[in-house]
Parts: C-alpha cells; structure tokens; sequence
C-alpha cells in the first residue's frame, strides 16, 4: 500500500489547520494565562520518560509529539497519511515494508535525518532491548525484524523473520518516534533522555518533573510552523484543581475533568466545553488468577454491571456502552451481540461457585482518580452494583504512572478499571495486546485466548484476520477474560477563541492551535 496527502491536509496535520470555527471573544473579566503568542495547558499526568520509545504511555502522545515526530501519521479522521515516510509499500506475505524517508529533514540540533535513524530505532535499538539493554516497549512488537536494508540515505526496506501484518499501524503508534542515533551516540541514552531532541514542531526548554513544561517553536521546523511560539504546561493531577485552573484564567485549555464540572464550565462566559468520543475502551482488567480464576465469578461480575446507567450518570448518556473490546464502527466490533446486564443471572453463577447470603465473594480492585472522566466515581457505582448480588470488592485509588509498574510486575489486583487506548483502531491493538499473555500490558496470563491471538499476529489475509478478531472478541467476553464498559469519553474546556484540530482519538495538539 503507497500512501499519499495533499498539501492542505498536511498542513492542517502539522499545525496550519485552522481547527474549530472561531468563537466569540473572551468574555470580560476572564484572565488570559499568557499571550497570544502563548498557551498554556493544564494537563493530568507527566511524562515516565522524555525517551518516547520506552514506554507505551497513552496520555504522553500529545507531549511526545511537540517534540518527536513519526515515520506514519495520521490525519483528524484517523488514516494514515505520511510523515517522516513520504512513501511506503508492504508486501502481502507481511515479511517486508519498503519506506522513502524524507529529505531535508533535521534535528533539533541541526543534524539531518537520514534511513540511518530509521535503522537505529526499529533495529538497533530494538535488538538491544531484546538483548537485555535498554528496554523497549515497541521491542515486543518489532522482535521478529530481522534487518532494515537500506539504499542510499532516503530509502530502505524492513525484513522480518515472520509477518507483521500491523507494522504500518505501529508506525503511527505509541513508542515508535524517531529519535536521533548520532546525538544519543554521542551524549548516552541517559542525556538524552534529560535534554530530549527530534525533529518536531517544538523544542523542550524547561522540564521541571510532576510540575511545569514549556516548549518553543522550533524555528528550523522542516514543515510550515505552528501558529504559537511558547506552549506551556502545567502538570496538575487532581481534576478539580484543573477546573479552578480553567475559572480563574490560569489555563487556556484542559482535559479529563468530571462531565458536571465540564458542563458548569462550558456556562462561564469566554469558557467552552466539549464531550468527546474518543477511540478509547473503558474496560475492567481482571486477573487469570487468586479469585478471579473462577469463570462463574468473572461472568457473574460482568452481568451485574449496569452500562447504560454508567453512561447516564456520568457522562450525560454520550458514552456508548460496549459489549466487547472495541469501540463501534471499527473492525474489531461485533455487530448485534450484547452481553446482558442480568443480576440474577449473576446471583446463579455465584450460588453455583458456592457464595451466597453469608458467603459473599470478596474481591478487591484498584483504580485511578482523575486519569479519565469520572474514573473513580464509575468505581464506586461498581462496587455498588456488585454489592447488591453478594460480591463485595474493596476498591483502592493508584496513580496512573503506577498502574504501569504494577502490571508489569504482576502485582495489581483482581481487578483493575482502566482505558486503553488505540489510536488506530486495528483489533490487534486491543484484543491482541490487552489479552496477550506474552505481552506486558495485561494481568491476564491465561492460554485462552492466548492461542487464538498468536495464531492472528502471523495471519496475513485481511478479511480472516479481522473477522478472527470479532471471534475473539465474542470469545474473550463470554470466558470472562476482559469486561468491557464504554466508549471513552473526552472532557475538553478551552478559551472560547482558542481553536484547535479535533482528532478522533483524542489528541490535543499545541501544534494545532490558534488564537481566534
């Protein structure tokens, strides 16, 4: 597959876009946070890592992406369009793909981006990680490259020892940036991860941790420059201290605050407010083992489950309620199969596993407070609804950075409420991941439906591979392995003439920005 974009929408993916219709003025008596050559974001979580390549970190894209860029990109709507690949070509037995980088591309430090930098990321890189150096998550998508080829310095080809059917989908993914072979040669992976440096729109001038961010355009940008010089953002965590950061004027935008506080924010006058669905699935993570080995427990928790009243409640009914992993209108959907919301069904599948009045099943689960819309208030519903057919679940708040530790250290608990993000929309990318037991990114280690997904990664016809998805996906919710709850939702309150590009996966990009 070759790919192209015309020049407009480029443009508009790089910045020049002119995003949401201009609105009326600020209203008088709201404070601007800064300038109009300046803008600054209350955001809810900091970076793990300026290295974008070391973690899978959802709520980071937007952050990497000031700085880092992509070999594949994707527009508003979410196709892949070009990036640093002008060009590429994928074979149908899923063993190569043949990429034109583009020229006149530099870094921050004025050093050009050639096809080397591309072999150090996706081999190099990669191999080392494998090797036991330093660890990759993108490693475990690429482990079976075996070279990338390259013809002169714009060009080249990856080789794998077997097929990757989604290697253009991970080029436009989490922890596949491009980062600079000659400068982290030349300062150590440790510098570079303290003074980061891509090729993007900004570069990263002040970085205090857990605290404040601010970056400035990058000048030499090889593409057309964002429309605002200095992006600043504040980490602010606690989402109602974003809001006051939103009222009193010391933000211009933020996100992932409860719908109430959006919906009284969205009547202050010069303040918008938006309800976004987002490609995102708000699911509970369950365990393969401790209490949750139990298959009638599993289910009997997913029936007691109320979804169309989560929705109602906090997100106004706009969070679509979902019955497998998937988000609707993507190719991992399974139309017309609904798992039942049936308490007594669960309160039979309890009493056949041995609880009942006097024996309720005990349980505990973690979640975090703020990371999502109304995450911890969707937790304590939970609970609720699982109490009312005997399964009592102690719930306990985590930080979001530390749901990562956790999970890879197999330590979280049965289960665990969360929203997983795939901007790409590619059933791999939730099923394939979110179930794979020899992956990090998931408490279940189970076989089932760890040998249905291994047989996917390596199938190469289309129209197989995605209906073994919407197999799986049925599957996997009937065993119980993974509950899935709503379509994620986006809470955004802005400046009501601070414009943005609106992707549907929920990024918000500074480089798109304008001042109306």
């Amino acid at each position: 597959m070759t790919s192209d974009l015309s020049r407009r929408h480029l443009l508009q993916l790089m910045g020049l876009g002119t995003g949401a219709a201009a609105l009326a003025s600020v209203a008088p008596g709201l404070a601007w946070a800064q300038t109009k050559d300046t803008v600054t974001i209350a955001w809810p979580t900091d970076v793990p890592t300026w290295d974008p390549n070391q973690r899978t970190f959802p709520d980071g894209q937007a952050l990497f992406k000031l700085i880092f860029e992509q070999p594949i990109m994707q527009d508003p709507k979410l196709n892949f369009v070009p990036g640093l690949f002008t060009e590429w070509t994928t074979s149908e037995d899923g063993l190569s793909l043949g990429f034109k980088l583009r020229e006149g591309v530099k870094f921050h430090d004025g050093s050009p981006l050639t096809n080397r930098d591309i072999r150090f990321n996706w081999f190099d890189r990669v191999k080392e990680s494998l090797s036991g150096g330093n660890k990759l998550d993108a490693a475990n998508t690429w482990k079976n490259i075996q070279d990338i080829e390259l013809d002169g310095d714009y060009a080249g080809t990856f080789r794998f020892g077997a097929p990757i059917t989604t290697a253009v989908p991970w080029l436009a993914f989490m922890a596949n940036y491009v980062v600079p072979e000659a400068y982290i040669k030349s300062v150590g992976i440790e510098q570079f991860r303290s003074k980061p440096i891509g090729t993007g729109p900004y570069k990263l001038a002040e970085y205090q941790v857990n605290s404040r961010m601010v970056f400035e355009r990058n000048e030499d940008y090889w593409g057309e420059k964002p429309a605002i010089k200095t992006v600043v953002v504040n980490i602010i965590k606690d989402p109602s201290a974003r809001a006051a950061a939103m009222q009193s004027g010391q933000a211009d935008l933020t996100v992932n605050i409860p719908v109430r506080e959006t919906e009284r924010l969205g009547k202050v006058p010069g303040l918008v407010s938006e309800l976004n669905p987002i490609q995102r699935v708000v699911l509970i993570q369950l365990r393969s083992d401790l209490a949750t080995a139990d298959q009638n427990l599993r289910l009997a928790l997913h029936h007691a489950i109320d979804k169309q009243a989560l929705s109602k409640a906090f997100y106004g009914g706009g969070a679509v309620p979902l019955s497998v992993p998937a988000p609707p209108g993507t190719a991992g959907d399974v139309p017309g199969f609904v798992f039942p919301y049936d308490p007594e069904k669960s309160k039979a599948l309890l009493a056949a596993s041995g609880y009942g009045p006097g024996k309720p099943a005990t349980l505990k689960m973690a979640a975090t407070n703020g990371h999502f819309p109304s995450d911890f208030d969707i937790a304590r519903a939970l609970v609720g609804m699982w109490k009312k057919v005997g399964i009592e679940v102690e719930l306990e708040t985590i930080e979001y950075a530390k749901y990562f530790e956790l999970n890879r250290g197999g330590q979280l608990p049965e289960l665990t409420l969360y929203s997983w993000e795939n901007a790409t929309g590619d059933p791999e990318i939730f099923t394939g991941y979110l179930l794979n037991p020899k992956m990090p990114f998931s408490p279940w280690r189970g076989e089932q439906p760890g040998d249905q997904i291994a047989k996917l990664f390596v199938e190469t016809n289309t129209e197989k591979r995605l209906a073994g998805y919407r197999e799986l996906n049925r599957f996997a919710v009937e065993m119980g392995a993974t509950i899935p709850l709503l379509q994620s939702v986006q809470t955004l309150v802005r400046k009501d003439n601070l414009n943005y590009l609106k992707f549907g996966n929920g990024w918000v990009l500074a480089q798109t920005m304008t001042w109306g």
